[in-house]
């Protein structure tokens, strides 16, 4: 990877989600979710998981409460979800495709910071299990001040302590929950996943892999590499698969 630029253009600070984005954690939260339900005698919808992607886990927690008939028990059904949630991801840490090589390359264009709806021992337990966590100057969680996603607080915060200016800062992400946060806080949003969900709108690119050579393609002749909009195809970037969204 000897490109000096993503998607085409330098960056003042690169910002990445953790849950699905870096981490293949996804099914750690699916599992944990099913468990506590499970726990309760409630096997939740088709959609379910769909709902919750990306959710705040307090907003999941109440959520699951009110599934169970019991509003009251709010904050033991959450508690519940996060135990068993790190039971899980401590025993199978695992990165998601490309996202090692793409931190490791970005890491010597910008700041990096991670933005996370997650508890922050749980993000720090799995960026450092990942061998990821020292590329990252801050990582930002809903703390005292800070709103969860889709609120923009995670994502203006990070660009900050990172001494950026949104405008001039990437977000990657995986979930609409995450995309609304970033582009609200002025950040463009590279999507990642097997799919654009739907809401996906303002994306500036998805790719199901971190590892797409569309991100890290040099530009072509001197000329910086133009991405893809929103209805135009990508370009051509040795086999890159990037999607318009």
């Amino acid at each position: 990877m000897t490109s000096k630029l993503i998607l085409g253009t330098p960056f003042s600070a690169v910002v990445f989600d953790c849950d699905g984005t870096l981490m293949d954690t996804e099914h750690h939260w699916i599992e944990a979710r099913r468990v506590v339900l499970a726990e309760r005698g409630i096997t939740p919808g088709s959609d379910f998981s769909a709902r919750t992607k990306g959710m705040h886990y307090s907003e999941c927690g109440r959520l699951m409460a009110e599934m169970c008939g019991r509003p009251e028990k709010v904050a033991e059904v959450t508690e519940e979800l996060l135990d068993e949630f790190r039971k899980l991801v401590t025993a199978d840490a695992v990165t998601v495709p490309g996202a090692v090589e793409f931190v490791r390359h970005a890491a010597g264009l910008a700041p990096l910071a991670v933005a996370s709806n997650c508890p922050r021992d749980i993000v720090e337990t799995c960026l450092e299990s990942a061998g990821l966590l020292h590329h990252f100057s801050r990582v930002v969680v809903p703390e005292e001040g800070i709103r969860p996603k889709p609120h923009p607080d995670p994502y203006a915060t990070a660009a900050r302590l990172c001494g950026a200016d949104p405008g001039a800062s990437l977000a990657v992400e995986d979930s609409v929950c995450g995309i609304r946060s970033a582009l609200a806080a002025g950040l463009r949003v590279i999507g990642v996943g097997p799919e654009p969900p739907s809401g996906a709108e303002g994306v500036e690119v998805w790719v199901e892999r971190l590892d797409d050579p569309v991100l890290l393609a040099p530009p072509a002749g001197g000329a910086a590499v133009v991405p893809p909009r929103r209805g135009e195809p990508a370009p051509d970037t040795a086999g890159g698969a990037g999607r318009p969204v």
